[in-house]
């Protein structure tokens, strides 16, 4: 999901989310260091020390979870290995798996890479199926992790089930119905339900805003819920076959041909003072977003956003936590990464920082926060959530997945919503796009 020149909309959005008080999610930043967190507390002499690799804040340190650890297992003393970027951080794990040292103990792997990983490096991980219940990890998100030969080489962490987030006082403004429950009727099983939705805002739109950030917003929520993306799922490349490419594309053709959209690319700054600003009145949404849009808006947003369930259940964003072969502690290490991602574990997770769990049965007792849920009109957010991450469906990411949807997005749509190109000229200049990076 990551090269080296372009960086993928979730990592920009992770970078602006890690500058909250905490982060959310596995966030990265914007500068390519990497840093070591002795989290021992003191004299080590004696222990075990067991490293932990990974990109960006995944909330482990700042829920102390380590230090719990810790106290529960005297011997153990755990080191968190952090490079900020993606795009740094798995170049250079790829490297150390390939000469079969140096790797951490444990290395967490994006959703992004884990196609590649499963592909290409299935043998310099353990085979984790076997040390744990499978059945307390969401099922499509096992089968992203799993090899052909039914190897299990990361346990899932996060998740990015998606909803909509909508300003209920620009609905309101603009003669449109503000009912959560009744708006996700209204466009349910369908985005181009929701752009009609769009149409109908824009007759009545208040003076300045739009229905929506971008094309390239709908675009992915779209494609996130389908079952097809750009590969299948014996890898071969289908993106120019995919019926979800087709629909997504088509439904953001629909916003970009249209005047619904406020042409913003998402996570740069015009983006961030449109929130700031309320120039637009719906943004797809991931669970990981939910605190992005509340430090943006500000307190003039409190009481007038709102969510609502997506048209259908999608996925955006998540990552999983693999024990390298290479590594000198495996026994400890495959220990270590069964109890971080336990469902008590990442519901401690979520209560700090909001990464939605990739483990079903810890939703029932999970709470965002309390000015959190103020904040988004008391929208039951933890329900939402919930029941888009039950019925994703199983997606297949390939090893040039990322690429491939910036061409689209970047490319693209943005000829079309910023350029004024047709779709037909938009598609060309994405497909020439595509092909450059597949080397065809």
């Amino acid at each position: 999901m990551r090269t080296s020149t372009r960086r993928s909309h979730r990592v920009v959005a992770f970078a602006a989310v890690a500058a909250l008080a905490t982060g959310l999610l596995a966030g990265c930043a914007s500068d390519d260091n990497s840093s070591g967190s002795d989290n021992g507390g003191g004299n080590t002499k004696g222990k075990t020390t067991l490293t932990v690799g990974t990109f960006g804040v995944f909330g482990y340190k700042q829920a102390g979870l380590y230090d719990e650890y810790m106290k529960l297992h005297p011997n153990i003393s755990i080191k968190e290995n952090v490079t900020t970027r993606t795009d740094v951080y798995w170049p250079k794990v790829l490297t150390r798996l390939q000469a079969g040292s140096g790797t951490d103990d444990i290395q967490a792997i994006e959703v992004g890479n884990i196609t590649e990983a499963v592909q290409t490096q299935a043998s310099k991980f353990v085979d984790l199926g076997k040390e744990v219940d499978k059945s307390q990890w969401l099922d499509w998100k096992n089968a992203q992790a799993t090899s052909k030969d039914g190897k299990l080489i990361g346990l899932g962490t996060d998740v990015g089930p998606m909803a909509i987030c909508y300003r209920k006082d620009l609905f309101k403004k603009a003669g449109l119905e503000t009912d959560r429950t009744k708006l996700a009727a209204m466009w349910k099983g369908d985005w181009a339900k929701y752009v009609d939705v769009g149409k109908d805002y824009m007759k009545k739109a208040p003076k300045g805003t739009k229905f929506v950030d971008s094309a390239s917003s709908v675009y992915n929520a779209a494609l996130g819920g389908g079952s097809e993306r750009y590969y299948d799922k014996d890898g071969n490349v289908i993106w120019d076959k995919s019926q979800g490419v087709s629909k997504a594309w088509d439904v953001s053709m629909s916003v970009a041909t249209s005047n619904m959209s406020a042409k913003l690319k998402q996570f740069d700054k015009p983006w961030d003072q449109g929130f700031a600003n309320a120039t637009f009145a719906t943004v797809a949404c991931p669970a990981w977003m939910i605190g992005y849009i509340e430090q943006k808006s500000g307190d003039s947003g409190k009481g007038n956003w709102d969510v609502a369930a997506a048209p259908t259940a999608a996925n955006w964003g998540g990552s999983f936590l693999g024990v390298p072969t290479a590594g000198k502690h495996q026994k400890e290490a495959i220990a270590l990464a069964k109890w971080l991602t336990d469902p008590a574990q990442q519901a401690k997770v979520f209560a700090k920082q909001a990464s939605f769990p990739s483990t079903p049965s810890a939703y029932a007792g999970l709470k965002p926060a309390a000015d959190t849920t103020a904040y988004f009109s008391n929208a039951p957010i933890t329900q939402i959530f919930a029941d888009s991450a039950k019925t994703i469906p199983v997606q297949y990411f390939g090893i040039k997945d990322q690429p491939i949807n910036t061409a689209i997005t970047d490319v693209g749509i943005l000829q079309v919503e910023q350029k004024g190109k047709t779709p037909d000229q938009g598609w060309s200049a994405a497909t020439k796009e595509i092909k450059d990076v597949l080397g065809q």
